[in-house]
């Protein structure tokens, strides 16, 4: 490659595990963690391809290997001097060695436990509290105080203070061997469901993203992004949100899509003239979608899947639209600044598409393997191990990354310890999960919801993500999920399929099984039942069922499709809103890396990001109350192109500016120009709406064009009185 080409395609490294509070490269522990790292990833491949390890075995055996990674990686204090550094290591390794033999314990112990009619002795006591309190100081040095404290207090709301809570909340407690055994030996506590999601499908997605990485698919990521969009005006901004959607694609993580892709988009973005706050806010925006773009979509995604029985293939198929349509309102803002600040520079030096093809177009091989295989019906276990020798084999294509022995066992060290802080965070998860679904607090908060929102689902919406707001402060983006999804899914689901349950009543094509529970509750209408009836008196009926009837009505009466496409959406409404943490002040971590990048102050880059990501808010609007997710593509185009123009207009309400700027009276006509839009009202009313919009949209650009002739003619005067 010449001295030109190499200018041209400037190297982006790969997301750096090392952070702070991490121990640094170049040391003992460092080291060994590198290749303890490959020896488990290599385990995690086996087990998952070719092993017959029993879920629980392998759960235990997840948290003790990477247990062991989290204690050589993050020290459990940092120290100066070379004793202190010693002494940290030593107590490190022997937490690392106790998270092995708590694996080791319940492997070999577990029957004998059955055995024993599930009575603890001494030695279960031990391993079985060691276990958590590893646990709980794993995931503090990984996340901070806040996951560990809401583990303490799930633990201690089951185990008596519940009785100490007013009304429906209080709950009598259970003995501490209940609690312990459900934690440890249980198979929906720390090595359940979320740890099983854990072990397989977010850890061999981390791994394949690392492979990915380490073959110069981020390279190939941000140099075909400069060539698509760097030559537009504006350029390095829309470099910045097509980055980051190719990148998150395959990271599936916010702060390492600002890590990667940060350095480099937001320098440009300021050398073409956006304000560097305003860069921090695009990268920070654009990096939040990663966790939103198919086909890895962060660890989330597994979790949605297992929680909805839905597959995973069509969760990615039916998100892609959506996904699509939130970088594009972060485009919108592009477009809009650049337009306000009259950035005409563009990257002239973006590489040529032949450069970037020939550089790294082998990295589009693995990414065509991954969807073909899930398209053919492979687990995503077996897609990502399979799409991870495609990245081996593919890079041989290329000139300048091929992956050798080093290369691999690198890759192979880079997933472990990329995984490590995801899969101590689940396990601690599971405990809390676990307490919730014991306690059934879970089912009296949807209903607690449901009674504050007054059965309304927009103000329902509204309430989660106010929930989803404080728990963001403290919880990492897949936690909130998790958290949310427990206490709320149910009583968003029960809304958005409330309208249709009443219809099928008023349309009298309930099932048999709804019949006879409507006539326990009014037996008056007993021949009205499975007739056609007026909407307000079906609207009465549904509610006098009882609620615990009023499930099984449901789900007998209406269409098992429109049921999974409600289930999805409430899932989906919650996820989007979940990772508002990224990018909502006060604790905003993404925000603050890319702050960091362009040295700006952290809560402004904070209140810059939240303006910039609004579909965050936006688009879940879409899933409950169009069919957005229902996997018909004609009515999902449909559903986009409306909801396109009507989040431009938001945009340029929020902003002040389309083409040009909007006057104050103008900007209350775009919020409901925008709401229209979005809302699932008739095409007559959003065509009316959409003329509306391109009429301002034509008349803010004919304002900056008198703005631009004015500005000449006030060079032009200048230069002439010189």
């Amino acid at each position: 490659m010449t001295a030109t080409d190499q200018t041209d395609l400037p190297p982006s490294d790969p997301p750096d595990p090392e952070a702070d509070g991490m121990r640094p490269p170049g040391t003992f522990a460092h080291t060994l963690a590198m290749w303890l790292g490959a020896a488990i990833s290599i385990l995690h491949i086996y087990l998952n391809t070719l092993g017959t390890m029993s879920d629980l075995w392998f759960a235990a055996l997840h948290f003790g290997t990477l247990g062991f990674l989290c204690a050589l990686l993050y020290p459990v204090r940092r120290a100066t001097s070379p004793s202190a550094r010693n002494l940290t290591l030593g107590i490190d390794i022997i937490l690392g060695v106790l998270a092995l033999s708590t694996a080791a314990y319940l492997m070999l112990m577990e029957e004998a436990l059955y055995d024993r009619g599930i009575t603890f002795i001494a030695t279960d006591w031990i391993f079985s509290v060691l276990a958590v309190l590893l646990v709980l100081e794993f995931v503090r040095r990984t996340t901070g105080w806040t996951i560990p404290i809401l583990i303490m207090l799930a633990m201690g709301y089951t185990a008596g203070l519940g009785i100490y809570m007013p009304g429906v909340f209080q709950f009598p407690g259970l003995s501490a061997e209940i609690i312990f055994y459900r934690s440890y030996f249980g198979s929906d506590g720390m090595f359940g469901q979320i740890a099983r999601i854990s072990y397989s499908y977010v850890f061999m997605f981390i791994l394949f993203g690392a492979f990915l990485l380490r073959s110069g698919g981020g390279d190939f990521m941000i140099n075909l992004s400069r060539c698509a969009t760097g030559r537009l005006i504006g350029g390095p901004g829309f470099v910045a949100v097509l980055g980051s959607s190719l990148m998150g694609s395959i990271t599936g993580s916010a702060t390492a899509n600002v890590v990667s892709t940060g350095t480099i988009t937001i320098p440009m973005m300021k050398r073409a003239g956006f304000r560097p706050k305003t860069a921090a806010g695009i990268e920070t925006a654009a990096s939040t979608g990663g966790q939103l773009m198919p086909p890895i979509m962060g660890a989330g995604v597994f979790i949605m899947a297992s929680y909805t029985q839905i597959s995973y293939l069509y969760i990615i198929g039916v998100a892609l639209l959506p996904a699509i349509l939130y970088f594009m309102s972060v485009a919108f803002w592009v477009r809009i600044e650049a337009m306000r600040l009259r950035i005409t520079g563009a990257d002239l030096d973006a590489p040529s598409l032949a450069l970037v093809m020939r550089q790294g177009g082998h990295t589009v091989i693995p990414i065509t393997v991954l969807i073909t295989l899930l398209v053919q019906g492979f687990t995503p276990t077996y897609a990502a191990g399979y799409s991870i020798l495609a990245v081996i084999a593919a890079s041989w294509i290329s000139p300048n990354h091929r992956m050798g022995p080093r290369a691999i066992v690198e890759a192979l060290s880079t997933g472990a310890r990329n995984a490590t802080a995801t899969a101590v965070l689940l396990i601690g998860i599971g405990i809390v999960v676990n307490m919730i679904g014991t306690t059934s607090i879970g089912s009296t908060f949807s209903l607690m919801i449901s009674a504050w929102s007054g059965g309304n689902l927009l103000i329902a919406i509204i309430l989660v993500a106010l929930a989803s707001l404080i728990l963001g402060m403290g919880l990492p983006v897949t936690a909130a999920y998790i958290v949310l999804a427990t206490l709320s899914a149910p009583a968003l689901f029960e809304m958005i399929t409330h309208g249709d349950l009443i219809a099928a009543f008023a349309d009298g094509t309930i099932s048999q099984q709804a019949q006879s529970v409507a006539m326990l509750v009014r037996p008056d209408l007993a021949d009205a039942l499975g007739q056609p009836m007026p909407y307000d008196q079906a609207a009465a009926l549904v509610a006098e069922i009882p609620a615990e009837m009023l499930s099984q009505v449901r789900q007998s009466s209406l269409d098992p499709a429109m049921l999974t496409t409600a289930l999805l959406s409430a899932h989906m409404i919650i996820y989007w809103l979940s990772q508002d943490s990224n990018v909502t002040p006060p604790v905003c971590i993404t925000a603050f890396a890319a702050a960091a990048i362009a040295k700006t102050p952290a809560m402004a880059t904070g209140v810059t990001s939240w303006k910039i990501a609004k579909g965050l808010y936006f688009i879940p609007i879409l899933f409950a109350f169009t069919p957005f997710l229902a996997g018909d593509i004609p009515v999902a185009l449909v559903i986009f192109f409306w909801g396109l123009i009507g989040i431009y207009a938001l945009s340029g309400a929020i902003a002040g500016y389309l083409e040009g700027p909007v006057n104050w009276f103008l900007r209350p006509v775009l919020l409901v120009v925008g709401g229209c839009l979005i809302a699932p009202l008739a095409w007559s009313i959003k065509s009316v709406a959409a003329a509306v919009f391109i009429a301002i949209f034509i008349y803010s650009r004919i304002l900056w064009n008198r703005e631009t002739a004015e500005l000449e003619a006030e060079g032009k005067d200048a230069l002439t009185a010189f």
